[in-house]
């Protein structure tokens, strides 16, 4: 059997909360055996309120979405011979990745400088607000901030209410994307070169390399992208939420074959002989006019039955679904991003890779870790005894 992409590759995670946990997850997903470094207390995202028997054990959904197949070891580094097992634990790691602000981990005693002369091989990955280096790299940055700031906001709801957050933790998420491949292009410059190197994620950056169609559009010919509710951002009247019967859904017609079967399906075909809707400029011209008239026709039929009529006619369009109804298309029953993890409380599901690999593809391949639950395993891998683990314990170093 193939192994998975990054089998043999250790990680020494110190990152907490969601950008950075998001990114080493990702890793772990594809093989990389990913050592979660907290504190004794845990992750702020283990426990959320625990209203239910989940955050009760440590195992709240939000971490467990992004840390599942995951080991966890407890340190309290603020004490010397934690940072002793942190610089052992790094001569045989690969990679190194934490979210804290610039210069804490220098303060702790385990930066990248010092680390890399225990293993020059050794990819530190940092992931922060605005980076390693800039006038801002000690400002302290989170999810809302990020978006405001890297111009999401700006382009994302209705005008009249103003500047919209995304509807989850984009920047985080952006981020830990980009952290991850960071990782992937670092680990494989080191099979032709031999040596580690600093990956250095500023999440702004991150968000930035998401919406480069906007920037660089700005950037060339100066237009400001602006919100535009639910419009598709090529500004085509036709790719655009309409309401249905008892719903909603998203057309996507971009091209004047698509524009055409769209009319005759809806039963509109007095728009295709309309001069206000001869082309795509006077389609936009006249943006209100076509909406208010696929509309009417679609508030006839219920979405279904308009899902139906539209994907024999080959017209581009998906229904709004919940969460809840996302879960149980038939789709998912043919891929492999749903995933069942056993655990001693029962099965639970989580969310894998994102894409599919012929060989080798994303899985959780062990249940998600209670606090601290690999920490003599880890120790003991990293050749301390088990007197030297029990001292540690007495000492509430782990």
């Amino acid at each position: 059997m193939t192994g998975k992409p990054f089998s043999g590759v250790k990680v020494l995670d110190f990152t907490r909360v969601l950008a950075g946990p998001y990114g080493s997850y990702q890793l772990a997903l594809l093989g990389a055996d990913v050592v979660k470094v907290e504190s004794r207390e845990g992750d702020d995202m283990r426990f959320g309120s625990r209203a239910n028997d989940w955050e009760k054990r440590g195992l709240a959904a939000p971490w467990v979405a992004v840390n599942a197949g995951k080991r966890s070891i407890t340190l309290d580094l603020k004490k010397p011979k934690a940072i002793e097992v942190v610089k052992r634990l790094v001569a045989t790691a690969d990679v190194v990745t934490e979210n804290f602000r610039p210069g804490v981990m220098d303060k702790l005693g385990i930066g990248y400088e010092t680390l890399k002369a225990i293993n020059p091989r050794l990819i530190y990955c940092a992931v922060s607000g605005f980076g390693q280096v800039g006038p801002d790299r000690a400002t302290a940055a989170f999810d809302g901030m990020i978006q405001a700031m890297s111009g999401l906001m700006s382009i994302t709801g209705f005008p009249s209410n103003g500047p919209t957050r995304v509807g989850f933790a984009g920047a985080d998420v952006m981020s830990g994307a980009t952290a991850a491949l960071g990782v992937a292009a670092a680990l494989y410059q080191r099979t032709h070169t031999g040596k580690g190197q600093l990956v250095d994620v500023a999440m702004i950056d991150a968000v930035m390399g998401y919406l480069a169609q906007q920037f660089t559009e700005h950037l060339m010919t100066g237009r400001v992208h602006e919100q535009a509710a639910n419009l598709s951002v090529t500004r085509k009247p036709t790719g655009n939420l309409f309401k249905t019967k008892d719903g909603w859904m998203v057309l996507a017609v971009m091209t004047d074959p698509q524009f055409q079967r769209l009319m005759k399906v809806l039963g509109c075909e007095a728009a295709l002989a309309d001069p206000r809707f001869a082309d795509w400029p006077t389609r936009i011209a006249n943006n209100t006019a076509l909406h208010e008239i696929v509309e009417a026709a679609m508030k006839t039929e219920t979405s279904a039955t308009w899902a139906e009529r539209f994907a024999r006619a080959d017209v581009p369009a998906g229904r709004v679904l919940s969460i809840p109804e996302t879960v149980k298309l038939d789709h998912f029953n043919h891929r492999t991003i749903l995933q069942t993890v056993e655990t001693e409380h029962g099965p639970i599901q989580v969310v894998g890779s994102g894409f599919r690999l012929e060989h080798g593809g994303g899985s959780v391949e062990r249940p998600p870790a209670t606090l601290g639950q690999h920490t003599d395993e880890i120790l003991r891998e990293a050749g301390y005894g088990d007197s030297d683990i029990a001292g540690m314990r007495a000492d509430k170093i782990v």
